[in-house]
């Protein structure tokens, strides 16, 4: 089977997961990466060892015969990153989120759509085995009618975080907590329960001297009648605390938490299932906030390339979760409810 050869832009935080990942899949592997900085990506290349290295991406996308580029860069900067990838005939798959604006985000899926590539979003939560049980419990019906679902993202991102590079917290390249730490929280409401028809929310800077929102609420109204609440904030005291999401139906109650949806902390149905004995087989403790969905993610990527399943997530999935948020920041600004889809 042929053995696809990655690229990565961006080589930060989050770059880490990406190389962990792919080196434990056979059939792909990353070989050249880039960065602005050429300390970064001289040093990300011999960690993982690639064969070369750029500070120009687009030198690297010129030169390097590339199956796929994985963009890990600040997210103002996904959808140009991606639309250059695309005019080169090579698949693209991008961080959270896809973009700062739907219409860059738009312009990126049709570039790949026009020149036939594939573009992924990386959505790797979903795939934790705790967001999985409780996704197939609802599939199953087993909460019956759902009421309601709540999510909490309680973490800890101190100045010294934002001041560490000038586009943290700047609404053109980064966004607030919603658009950057809490992305796939909304994620996964939204994969959870479905459509989001209209939101309310309120947004604060209290305390991180940044462009945009280091707190807020936000108040959903789903397509399938259920509400929604979600609370967020990056100035909890003295650490990342809680990322949660109950459902409460008529028949059922369960909760996800743990810091990065790791633990199972409620679960409780009127009817028995099966799947109940792997209540303890779910929870685990994870490395980071990032959770442990990378490594089944990429084996979907790859395996979609390859043509032996279906892609999980696309870019077309990926701005439903990207226009929830950019509802939210309207609906905080002009203190209105907020009609999905944005008009």
């Amino acid at each position: 089977m042929k053995e696809l050869r990655l690229g990565l832009i961006g080589c930060g935080r989050i770059a880490l997961k990406h190389f962990e990942a792919v080196e434990q899949i056979d059939n792909a592997r990353f070989v050249t990466c880039a960065d602005i900085i050429e300390e970064r990506a001289q040093q990300a290349a011999k960690e993982n060892n690639l064969g070369s290295y750029y500070v120009d991406y687009i030198e690297m996308l010129d030169k390097e015969k590339l199956d796929l580029v994985v963009i890990c860069t600040p997210s103002g900067l996904h959808p140009e990153m991606g639309i250059e990838a695309a005019k080169r005939k090579i698949n693209v798959l991008t961080e959270k989120p896809m973009g700062t604006d739907l219409e860059s985000a738009d312009a990126m899926i049709k570039a790949c759509d026009d020149n036939g590539v594939e573009l992924f979003v990386v959505k790797q939560n979903r795939l934790n085995p705790t967001m999985s049980l409780l996704k197939g419990a609802i599939e199953k019906g087993r909460f019956g009618q759902i009421y309601l679902a709540q999510s909490n993202v309680f973490w800890q991102r101190p100045q010294s975080y934002y001041d560490s590079a000038k586009w943290r917290g700047t609404w053109e390249f980064d966004g607030g907590a919603f658009l950057n730490q809490a992305s796939h929280y909304v994620d996964g409401l939204y994969w959870l329960m479905g459509k989001v028809d209209s939101i309310m929310a309120e947004t604060s800077t209290f305390a991180r001297k940044i462009e945009a929102e280091d707190s807020g609420v936000a108040v959903f109204r789903f397509a399938n009648g259920a509400v929604g609440t979600m609370n967020v904030t990056m100035l909890t005291y003295p650490k990342n605390y809680e990322g949660s999401i109950t459902i409460l139906g008529e028949k059922g109650t369960a909760k996800v938490g743990g810091v990065a949806l790791n633990r199972m902390e409620k679960w409780e149905f009127e009817n028995y299932d099966d799947e109940d004995k792997l209540l303890e087989e779910v929870n685990y403790q994870p490395q980071s906030v990032y959770g442990s969905g990378h490594l089944p993610y990429y084996q979907n990527v790859i395996g979609s390339l390859l043509g032996t399943t279906t892609p999980f997530t696309n870019g077309k999935d990926g701005r439903h979760s990207l226009e929830i948020i950019l509802g939210i920041y309207h609906s905080a600004k002009t203190g209105q409810k907020v009609d999905l889809p944005l008009r």
